[in-house]
């Protein structure tokens, strides 16, 4: 009851309302339902029928395309399956070309679908988006009349109620970003690209690793966009490690800047930051390679070992990286997180204990201020000292580690190389020796260039030793010479005639110069045997090196009853089972062999090549050549059997010495020992 003034009014009834003027909305009861505003859908709003004509939206990404047979039909092969949604996940680091192959196979297959859609989907609100423009794109009629997120659930059920659909969602940096769309759209067709590597899609996607292109291929992409002189375009591809981006990027410029491939191999030399910065004019500067995995940085910012990782193995040879040579960069935990945060990335691969990362994220790793490229290196290299194997000649670990080294020294030019640097690629260098003697011989020309150049460096005197063994054992010693000169000048300055050191370093010198001046190798040898003589005696070890290098220098052949006696003096002084008792025992085999006791050559010869394998490896010239003399022994003694057992794999060795040295001439006397023999015991079989 309301008094009935002036506006008033009395409701009679139960539930009554009462106006004494105009009022707005009224409303009694138990439920109401109030419409502010009403929009009629039109007729196909309300309907999921499948697509009435072709709707297509793909990136212009398929004019520059290459090579790729194998991954389209893999991607043909899994997308031609019937039943069910099928969700392919290709893979890779940035700039390897996943989109640009995604947007190919699409375009290509585009008569097989409908809708084709291409989604970024870096994102939630760029697939948000994204969904939104398919469903604008399948049902034009509700532009301007659904929201956007209506609009997005409005295609999840056009797509879960329809077949014969393929969806590109590009660039996804997180697999749960898709998950609920994967979940709701249970038929039709996903591609998706992604830099997360295949752990991340496991019970989600099957996953195509995407590799580089193959050199020829690297080398078509960069002629189709530059059209110049081609001189140097193979190396170029090479040094950008076929990585299409990479190659994109440098023939665009190349094409625009009027340059050669070589003309911009020189530049990149020259300033690596800035070339891997530059594109062509008008070009996308955030799809440079200097910018293209900032984004997966920029993700591993909260891990910070990764980076540190990043910075470390960026100075070595991008395969085959030791797990080990990374745990100063954080504790175990932290360095297994890193490890595989980043191959969840795509910005490493991991195999067992070993890693490798592409040489180009490599140079972007590496590229900074000098004085920060100089420190970064200078890290690198301890830790390579700190890895250094015991024992360097013959073993594999030591020849991988070798390679890093010899990876790390072709990052900087030479003037910046450093004492602990240059000790590094010495004992490198003796690793390669006499497998790979070219690769042996440039480190140690390297080195040796470097001590040169800084004769003020204290406590190089090891380094000398070092490459002038490696010269010795990779048939180079005339190439030592300087260096046996300058070590023996030092020697005889600081430590006297009489030093051991001294000593050392006149044999060293006698052996260098025998072939070009035998003379005065004869007088320097002379000279150290009788300053060992009297300074150390004729016992010492010493004494006995000097003593050989003058016989070697003289061309002397000692009798069979001389050899024995020097054997059993080189076993006293060194051990029955040391190397440098081979020389001896290889000469008492031929003057066996030239007595006609066979029987003891052959043995003799056996004990020889054993030795030589478990020192110098089974592919060693001096092993291969002292095996093949064992062969000849046996056969001439009538021991056919052990021959024929012994002679496949010593022919298998030979081949692959050949193959990997790239010189038969090298063992060419061994080659034709073999075929020599093949040829006997063929007879000797029939």
């Amino acid at each position: 009851m309301f008094s009935m003034g002036e506006g008033m009014a009395e409701a009679s009834g139960e539930r009554a309302v009462a106006a004494g003027r105009d009022i707005g909305n009224a409303a009694t009861g138990d439920f109401v339902t109030q419409i502010a505003q009403a929009t009629v859908l039109p007729a196909e709003a309300f309907a999921l029928d499948p697509c009435a004509s072709r709707v297509r939206h793909l990136p212009d990404r398929t004019g520059q395309f290459v090579g790729r047979e194998r991954e389209l039909r893999l991607l043909d092969m899994t997308f031609g399956e019937t039943g069910g949604v099928v969700v392919h996940a290709v893979h890779g680091l940035g700039g390897i070309g996943k989109s640009t192959l995604a947007a190919h196979w699409a375009a290509a297959r585009a008569a097989d679908f409908n809708p084709v859609w291409w989604i970024t989907a870096e994102t939630e609100s760029d697939l948000d988006a994204g969904l939104a423009a398919l469903g604008r794109a399948l049902q034009p009629a509700l532009v301007g009349i659904l929201t956007e997120e209506a609009l997005r659930e409005r295609t999840i059920q056009w797509l879960a109620s329809n077949e014969g659909w393929l969806v590109v969602l590009d660039n996804v940096s997180d697999p749960d970003v898709i998950k609920p769309l994967l979940a709701r759209a249970s038929t039709g067709r996903f591609l998706v690209t992604t830099r997360r590597g295949p752990v991340s899609w496991r019970c989600i996607a099957r996953t195509l690793d995407l590799d580089v292109l193959a050199p020829d291929e690297a080398v078509e992409l960069f002629t189709g966009i530059y059209d110049g002189p081609a001189d140097g375009v193979e190396e170029l591809c090479a040094e950008l490690g076929c990585l299409p981006l990479a190659v994109d990027q440098a023939a665009a410029y190349c094409r625009e800047a009027g340059i050669t491939p070589r003309a911009y191999l020189e530049l990149l030399a020259s300033y690596p930051a800035d070339m891997y910065a530059a594109t062509a004019e008008g070009g996308d500067a955030e799809r440079t390679v200097a910018r293209v995995w900032q984004v997966t940085l920029d993700a591993l910012a909260d891990t910070p070992a990764a980076a540190a990782i990043l910075r470390l193995i960026a100075w070595w040879a991008p395969d085959d990286i030791p797990r080990s040579y990374l745990m100063g960069t954080g504790g175990p935990l932290q360095v297994t997180e890193a490890v595989r945060r980043l191959a969840a990335h795509s910005m490493i691969k991991v195999r067992g204990e070993v890693l490798s990362v592409h040489r180009l994220v490599q140079a972007v790793s590496r590229a900074g201020e000098l004085e920060e490229m100089v420190a970064a290196r200078d890290a690198a290299v301890t830790v390579l000292v700190e890895h250094q194997p015991a024992a360097v000649i013959a073993h594999d670990a030591a020849r991988l580690w070798a390679t890093h080294a010899e990876a790390l020294g072709g990052c900087l030019r030479e003037e910046f190389d450093t004492q602990l640097l240059t000790a590094l690629l010495g004992r490198a260098g003796t690793a390669f020796a006499r497998e790979y003697p070219r690769r042996s011989v440039e480190l140690a020309d390297r080195a040796a260039r470097s001590l040169a150049r800084h004769p003020e460096w204290t406590s190089s005197d090891g380094i000398y030793d070092v490459l002038l063994a490696l010269y010795v054992l990779n048939g180079a010693r005339a190439r030592g010479i300087p260096l046996a000169e300058r070590q023996l000048a030092v020697r005889k300055r600081t430590l006297g005639d009489a030093h051991p050191g001294t000593i050392t370093s006149l044999i060293s010198l006698a052996r260098a110069v025998w072939h070009t001046d035998t003379q005065r190798a004869r007088a320097l040898a002379e000279q150290a045997v009788e300053t060992a003589s009297d300074v150390l005696g004729a016992d010492h070890r010493l004494t006995f090196n000097a003593e050989a290098a003058l016989r070697d220098i003289t061309e002397q052949r000692p009798d069979l009853h001389t050899l024995e006696s020097r054997l059993r003096r080189a076993h006293g002084l060194f051990g029955v089972d040391d190397m440098e008792n081979v020389g001896v025992e290889n000469d008492l085999v031929d003057a066996l062999a030239e007595a006609g006791e066979l029987e003891r050559a052959a043995a003799l010869a056996e004990k020889v090549a054993e030795r030589c394998r478990a020192f110098l490896g089974d592919t060693d010239q001096l092993t291969l050549t002292v095996r093949a003399r064992h062969v000849r022994l046996l056969v001439d003694t009538g021991d056919m059997s052990r021959a024929r057992e012994l002679l496949p794999p010593l022919a298998a060795d030979l081949d692959r010495r050949a193959t990997t040295s790239g010189d038969r001439s090298l063992i060419g006397q061994a080659l034709d020992l073999i075929d020599q023999l093949t040829s006997l015991l063929g007879r000797l079989g029939e």
